[in-house]
């Protein structure tokens, strides 16, 4: 699969950029060319200003890049958070990332001889990770959203304010897929369904560099994805071990995201720390060289992640053997290694590493003439900076809009008891509301809406949830404490309705001790997810159990829990304790308000769980697509399902009425799926339409289910709609494609509604 070509990249064809790039390295020393391969700096260290406050470049930058004459890729340069230790006080601001890229570039071109400048590479896992970058909610909450078409708009947006700033390429978490609850890492994962996580990777992807690559070096950056293979399959959810499954689980349940990473054009991916089957991922060339280049023909990047070559040295006994390994098996760019800057040395000393070491250069130098870096020597190209700050204002605009959107979208309505008069508990009457109680960790906490992989917002940026009810309800009394004596038995014995904000924080505190690759080091007391927190225990943080059950008992108002995270935490006590139960993921910047909206009734919960919520904390993992069920397996949690993937309530009276299927023998074989829902509401909604499937008479245990497709459809109010999904038959049956396996069948379900098919005979 190769991609259109970005305009104004290689205007005269791709055969004279390929002339370009050949001169170049032919022109190139071996120590060039390892410099270009080489990503070693901590890009917030590279920049500091002088006393005028312009931007120069420090020592630190200036060695590395007199070091190699030229400079391949700078990571970070923008990057503010507790790692970096770069805030409001000290950091990069929006207005002033023009001239600093200038500086970097400007010091660059004056050391480069061929006029290579560097590539500036940035987080972006849901959202630039800068200050002033818009976040957007975190891939699990995207995910609970099932609607690709809203991130592709907020991914557009995010491109353009890192193209408006000067950034190349963007690190885009999506591949990760969520199988086991323990990780740190699954709010960075679009749940545990590879169809989903494809759908979702796809929009990313697009949004980003634009259809085929469209937008990249116009508007749009190049996007790497993470992370490259399975390491959501990691044993025990500990983070970057070993991968225990097979091929065939591999292609099936990792390798989707990647291939819709790959259809979609984009233009890198970053090889992970874990191993499959004991093979490293960054020296992995099945993976790396045979998977992605020769089976699908990639032709952008592989880039390590942080410090990952350098860990091959446990495997391959020193680092010369880990820069190797690497190399050979496929990856052209490193990322904070010392490894890869002996690469010169060794391929004056082997020949198959120097033949490897032009294959890697030139692909970074593709990439570099793609986005407009193949200059003049010594004449950079100097950005407006009026215009260059007048685009990135009007994307932060178009992102925070987009970012609000998701959060509303992303909302799943876990359970809504019905009161005593008929009606259900959400959403709260807002005329009838003149005193509210709101308690719980979160019930004010702005950074714990946020996730993992965040800046520092401005001052006084976001609301959480207690200030957006007290927006929302100007004439009641709002009362908010994190713990129950705060706010005090009376607040509870008197209030008209009762908000319990629960759930878990991803926010690292400029205080926290940080591993060398930017993962907290977790203490007790700190952050409860993200990367380098992965939990034994996932049940609800300690005491939100017993805060629940104290509110139960303290008041006869009705209760709605909140719950605020990033991974699947076992919620019997909510669903148990609590009216109306709302999973809110980390929900960004916008969730507070989103969340009020919700409570209040100004816009209605559909998202749908992307993922299994269990209901023991030792029945994990467990997913909805596994081969065989969990359930009377454990004589202590016979049901080890609390909520399934897929579950989601709504406030309007929404049902699918009808199930429709027709298979075709054509070529290329299909099966035509219509599914009829009716609104019975007076209110028009737009719920989430998933077809499953189990898939049997093939030669290997078929999952419980499978997500086939999905979709939203717009049912007005008294109405009924309809969605057709057009399915290649491959997808739907079993085998297929071998006449030796027995006659697949399928069972179809769409919301109770079933149907059995099997393949047409032409």
């Amino acid at each position: 699969m190769t991609g259109a070509r970005a305009p104004g990249a290689a205007e005269d064809g791709g055969q004279a950029a390929d002339g370009r790039v050949d001169a170049v390295l032919a022109a190139m020393t071996v120590e060039e060319k390892a410099g270009q391969v080489n990503q070693r700096l901590h890009g917030w260290r590279a920049v500091e200003r002088d006393r005028r406050g312009a931007f120069r470049l420090t020592g630190y930058a200036r060695e590395e890049i007199d070091r190699w004459g030229g400079l391949g890729a700078l990571y970070g340069l923008f990057r503010a958070d507790a790692w970096s230790g770069r805030s409001w006080a000290n950091g990069i601001r929006p207005e002033e990332r023009a001239e600093a890229a200038a500086a970097v570039q400007e010091a660059v071109a004056a050391a480069d001889r061929h006029g290579v400048g560097t590539l500036l590479v940035e987080e972006a896992p849901h959202g630039h990770q800068a200050l002033g970058g818009t976040l957007l909610p975190v891939n699990l909450a995207v995910a609970a959203a099932w609607r690709p078409e809203s991130l592709a708009d907020a991914a557009r947006g995010v491109g353009a304010e890192l193209a408006a700033s000067g950034v190349h390429v963007a690190l885009v978490s999506a591949l990760d897929i969520l199988r086991d609850p323990r990780w740190g890492r699954g709010e960075e994962c679009y749940g545990e369904d590879p169809l989903l996580a494809a759908e979702l990777t796809r929009a990313v992807v697009e949004g980003m560099q634009g259809e085929a690559r469209s937008r990249v070096g116009d508007g749009g950056v190049a996007v790497v994805l993470k992370h490259l293979a399975a390491q959501g399959e990691a044993v025990g959810g500990r983070n970057g071990q070993s991968a225990h499954l097979g091929p065939h689980d591999l292609a099936e349940i990792h390798l989707p995201p990647v291939e819709a990473g790959l259809r979609a054009g984009a233009l890198g991916f970053m090889a992970a720390y874990n191993d499959i089957d004991g093979v490293p991922c960054c020296a992995n060339h099945d993976l790396l060289t045979a998977y992605l280049r020769g089976r699908h023909g990639f032709d952008g990047i592989v880039m390590a992640d942080g410090l990952a070559v350098d860990r091959l040295a446990g495997t391959t006994g020193d680092l010369p053997g880990a820069a190797r390994a690497a190399l050979l098996a496929g990856v052209d760019l490193s990322l904070w290694d010392e490894s890869f800057a002996g690469l010169a040395a060794l391929a004056a000393a082997d020949a198959q590493v120097a033949a490897a070491l032009d294959v890697a250069c030139r692909r970074v130098l593709t990439l570099k003439d793609r986005l407009g870096l193949l200059g003049d020597p010594g004449r950079p190209v100097r950005p407006d900076a009026a215009r260059s700050l007048a685009r990135l204002t009007a994307a932060r605009r178009s992102t925070g809009a987009a970012s609000r959107r998701l959060a509303a979208e992303s909302l799943v309505l876990l359970r809504n008891a019905r009161r005593e008069d008929g009606g259900a508990t959400l959403p709260f009457d807002a005329a009838r509301l003149r005193s509210v109680t709101v308690v719980g960790p979160h019930a004010d906490d702005v950074p714990a809406l946020l996730g993992d992989y965040v800046p520092p917002l401005p001052a006084g940026a976001g609301r959480g949830v207690a200030e957006a009810l007290r927006a929302a309800l100007p004439g009641a009394e709002t009362t908010a404490g994190e713990a129950f004596d705060d706010v005090g038995a009376a607040a509870f014995a008197g209030a008209d309705a009762v908000v319990v904000v629960i759930g878990g924080t991803s926010h690292r505190s400029y205080d926290a001790a940080f591993a060398d690759n930017g993962a907290v080091a977790a203490r007790a007391g700190e952050a409860t997810g993200g990367e380098g927190v992965d939990l034994a225990d996932v049940s609800l943080p300690a005491g939100q159990d017993d805060l629940m059950r104290a509110v139960r008992a303290a008041t006869d108002a009705p209760v709605a829990a909140v719950v605020v995270s990033g991974r699947p935490h076992v919620l019997t006590g909510a669903l148990e304790h609590c009216d109306a139960v709302l999973w809110a993921g980390y929900p960004g910047p916008y969730g507070g308000e989103a969340v009020a909206d919700a409570l209040l009734g100004e816009a209605e919960p559909t998202g749908r769980l992307p993922m299994t919520l269990p209901r023991h904390p030792a029945a994990v993992p467990v997913r909805y697509n596994d081969r065989q069920s969990a359930a009377d397996v454990y004589r202590d949690a016979p049901e080890p399902v609390l909520l399934p993937f897929g579950f989601g309530l709504g406030y309007r009276d929404v049902a699918v009425t009808g199930l429709d299927v027709t298979v075709r023998p054509d070529s290329p074989a299909e099966v035509v799926v219509t599914v009829t829902a009716a609104n019975r509401s007076g209110r028009p909604s737009d719920p989430v339409i998933p077809v499953f499937a189990h898939r049997t008479g093939g030669t290997r245990t078929p999952r419980i289910r499978e997500l086939l497709a999905f979709g939203r459809v717009t049912v007005g109010p008294g109405a009924t709609a309809a969605i057709t999904f057009t399915l290649p038959a491959e997808r739907v049956f079993a085998d297929l494609a071998d006449p030796g396996a027995p006659t697949a069948v399928t069972e179809l379900y769409v919301e109770g509604l079933t149907r059995t098919i099997r393949p047409a005979r032409g």
